[in-house]
């Protein structure tokens, strides 16, 4: 619960882009939930399974008219550019504080002119800004037809996400990078508090799993098999690590990319419960990564198993892991996004793997843990609200 600095809101509304499944941003808006036990959800669309809803406390959504589209428990990603005038006609009249959790288009509701909006941005709309043009070459839209109706779509996208910032009160980013982006999307300063990591559920303990083969002790990479994560290059960067293991957690498009790419030394294992990763992210030397990411759970989620990081320097990853510059190494990071690069790192992390210890990978992850989460959030909600209250006073 938050302790709020004088009389508290008396509404409040919670809004999240869709409801589908519990992945990253819905983490913080459960955390969010929590923190504000009163408050009503909204979003573009619910359709979260019964059995799967436990993180959204028994609320249902108020959603869009994209629920009752054609296909939109499968295709609401299609819909896409009518959300922005989807999001618009949500009636938020008469709430004193309205929380989004946004990387597209949440932050575009209405609100009141008395009514304080705070937007938790795990980014600004990505690929209708600086990831445009990667986006476009990921799905292969040159300038043909289809490649500039695109073009013209996402610029629209621009437009209204710059107008819609205009109508939030106060950003909270989820890293001092997308803090960065968002000063440089909307020119807009933002408070920034990680996301919650479930520490509790990543933690250290010994080894259990063999490593593959009966082999030598063995790296691990896990993650989605989407193009920006880079998947098959951190296959591909073993080819020149023949000594050394590498197993592979995960699936998605770019995983027969990745098995064309593997050698003999490599084991790719598909898509684990989250108890099977922690056992493989224990028992290994260290945790490979090689996207650019806005926050990146995942190599935390690591270090709380005290296991060391191999991490590619872009994104937040620059904050969240501590390298062999630091007085408390976690890991190694490396400066560019090729095979080479991260062969190179492997050999580099095997080299000062003496200075790296599982102590303190577990306390830096402890920094990004679901109590931090819930003690930064609550003292930003709490100070911003008491601030717009304030001025609200002044303006009578």
């Amino acid at each position: 619960m938050i302790e709020w600095r004088g009389r508290p809101p008396r509404r409040v509304a919670v809004v999240h882009e869709w409801l589908v499944n519990y992945a990253g941003s819905e983490r913080v808006l459960e955390q969010l939930l929590l923190l504000l036990p009163d408050a009503d959800l909204y979003a573009v669309v619910d359709f979260v399974p019964p059995d799967e809803r436990g993180f959204l406390g028994g609320r249902r959504a108020r959603t869009t008219f994209v629920q009752r589209l054609p296909f939109a428990r499968t295709r609401y990603r299609a819909y896409l550019p009518l959300m922005p005038l989807a999001i618009e006609q949500l009636d938020l009249s008469g709430y004193d504080l309205v929380v989004s959790s946004s990387h597209a288009v949440a932050k575009g509701v209405l609100t009141d002119p008395d009514a304080l909006h705070v937007s938790y941005c795990h980014s600004p709309l990505r690929y209708a800004w600086d990831l445009q043009h990667a986006y476009l070459r990921e799905t292969g839209l040159g300038w043909g037809p289809t490649g500039l109706l695109v073009r013209r779509q996402l610029h629209r996208l621009r437009v209204w996400d710059a107008r819609a910032a205009l109508g939030v009160d106060r950003f909270v980013a989820n890293s001092r990078f997308v803090a960065r982006r968002i000063a440089k999307a909307y020119r807009r300063a933002a408070d920034v508090v990680y996301p919650p990591v479930d520490t509790d559920a990543f933690t250290p303990g010994p080894p259990e799993r063999p490593a593959p083969d009966g082999g030598p002790p063995y790296y691990v990479a896990a993650s989605r098999f989407a193009p920006y994560k880079r998947m098959p290059m951190i296959v591909e960067a073993f080819r020149a690590l023949p000594d050394r293991r590498l197993v592979v957690i995960g699936d998605g498009p770019e995983w027969r990319a990745a098995a064309r790419a593997a050698g003999r030394n490599v084991t790719l294992l598909g898509r684990l419960p989250s108890g099977e990763l922690r056992a493989w992210l224990r028992g290994a030397r260290a945790y490979l990564f090689a996207a650019i990411e806005d926050f990146g759970i995942a190599p935390i989620e690591a270090q709380a198993c005290g296991t060391p990081v191999v991490a590619y320097a872009g994104g937040a990853l620059r904050e969240t892991l501590p390298g062999l510059d630091a007085d408390a190494p976690c890991g190694v990071l490396y400066e560019e996004q090729t095979p080479g690069a991260l062969a190179a790192a492997v050999r580099e992390f095997e080299a000062h793997a003496g200075r790296i210890n599982a102590r303190a990978c577990r306390a830096n992850a402890e920094r990004y843990s679901v109590a931090a989460f819930r003690a930064g959030m609550s003292l930003a909600l709490a100070g911003a609200y008491a601030e717009h209250v304030g001025g609200l006073r002044t303006a009578r």
